[in-house]
């Protein structure tokens, strides 16, 4: 196996790349888009879900001679090529810190150890069962899925259209008994079958009852919805749920769930990675991620707007006119902070992230501004205050009652093991967070 490991939001010489050529000339250049149509999986849904990506974002881009990788994390693999990308902000050894941003917001178990390529596949395909209790969980929000599926029947209570050539077979000579058939609208369909079946799979790994225990209530609406649930019909119901995607736009949680419950289990035949034909992986928005696992850090003193779900929404303007999302506006309204998320270095916060933040400021009547951002270099905050006069009147000088500081939260890039990384990140977010509580 070849396998190349690099950092999201960097740029090396194109050579570098020799080692997975093949792979490389399938992904660069191509929108998560496009690769999403190709087979890999992007969490949180590009297109729909995430601010900070976007459907025309490549993860390999060409600049001259060199390639620069997107916001994105994860793995990527084509026939015998691997390719690993880590988060910028782990130092040069293990990337305990995606590992631990996955393990925080996504309640992920410890498999992430990217360096080792033995069973680089297993861990790709763990990863989507890991998933599964989060899609789940978002898709049973809106209740059990229901649609019109025709059943057959013979017995003597007609109520939909005779069968004539199933009723001869049947029931010659005549006793009663009528063959018809009656569409009806139902739990138990090709894709509450198919999640059933995921179910199922899972529960024959040896973690897979502690990983559906996350999910128990949803499990058993599927399990009780699903009646005529056979074993033996999982490649129908696969091959059902292929040619039957969800289409309805109310459902599309539906259909991530779908979606992601086919790769599950068409892993079986095609094992990923074995005389693969075409890309696979799965990536993950780290600017998603580290908002998420900001937000479970301070989401007892901030409000947390999200423009995925559309809750929380504010408007700039009266009459519904402005429409924003600001990252976190505190609770406390004396007095009033805005914090944004930034899943980037010290230096690389400049002028559209100054406006955007000076701008909820104004709006929300607020003197301080923060930029919450992951720290690897051991830079110590930055205060910055906000000036007043012209240059051309040259009376420019430093308020003294508005600032914006960039606030980051310090990440251990010395830790020997994850245990120990675990241990003193704890550290840091007590640090990180009690100027809030000041």
């Amino acid at each position: 196996m070849k396998l190349l490991r690099i950092k999201d939001n960097s740029q090396q010489k194109k050579d570098a790349f020799s080692q997975v050529a093949r792979l490389t000339g399938k992904i660069a250049d191509k929108t998560l888009e496009q690769l999403e149509r190709e087979g890999v999986f992007v969490f949180p849904e590009t297109v729909k879900d995430a601010e900070d990506i976007t459907q025309d974002q490549m993860i390999l881009q060409s600049v001259n001679d060199t390639y620069r990788s997107g916001n994105v994390m994860g793995f990527l693999g084509y026939g015998d090529e691997r390719l690993v990308i880590a988060s910028r902000f782990c130092g040069e050894g293990e990337d305990y810190f995606f590992q631990y941003l996955l393990d925080k917001v996504l309640d992920f178990p410890n498999i992430v150890d990217l360096d080792a390529d033995a069973n680089q596949d297993n861990r790709l395909f763990n990863f989507l069962l890991f998933l599964f209790p989060y899609y789940l969980k978002a898709a049973m929000r809106k209740g059990l899925f229901k649609k019109y599926i025709r059943h057959r029947y013979n017995d003597g209570n007609v109520k939909g259209a005779i069968d004539v050539a199933r009723h001869i077979e049947k029931n010659t000579p005549f006793v009663g008994n009528v063959a018809y058939s009656q569409r009806e609208f139902s739990y138990d369909n090709s894709l509450m079958e198919l999640v059933r079946h995921t179910v199922e799979f899972i529960k024959r790994k040896p973690y897979g009852n502690k990983l559906l225990i996350k999910v128990k209530d949803e499990v058993k609406l599927v399990i009780d919805a699903t009646s005529e649930y056979e074993p033996c019909d999982r490649q129908k119901i696969i091959e059902q749920n292929k040619k039957n995607t969800v289409r309805h736009a109310y459902f599309r949680e539906y259909l991530a769930l779908q979606r992601l419950c086919l790769l599950i289990l068409r892993h079986q035949r095609h094992q990923i990675g074995t005389g693969a034909s075409q890309i696979y992986g799965i990536l993950f928005d780290g600017a998603w991620l580290w908002e998420e696992y900001i937000n479970l850090l301070i989401e007892d003193i901030f409000y947390h707007p999200m423009n995925k779900s559309g809750t929380g929404a504010q408007r700039l303007f009266d009459g519904n006119v402005g429409l924003i999302y600001p990252d976190f506006i505190s609770r406390n309204s004396e007095p009033r902070i805005i914090a944004d998320a930034k899943y980037k270095p010290l230096d690389n916060i400049g002028n559209r992230d100054y406006l955007q933040v000076l701008a909820y400021m104004f709006r929300f009547d607020a003197k301080a501004g923060y930029y919450l951002y992951p720290e690897a270099e051991g830079s110590d905050d930055l205060k910055l205050w906000l000036n007043r006069g012209l240059t051309y009147e040259k009376n420019v000088m430093a308020r003294d009652d508005i600032s914006v500081i960039k606030h980051g939260l310090k990440i251990p890039i010395d830790a020997q093991n994850y245990s120990e990384f675990t241990a003193k990140m704890k550290v840091q977010e007590q640090e990180f967070t009690s100027v809030f509580y000041a």
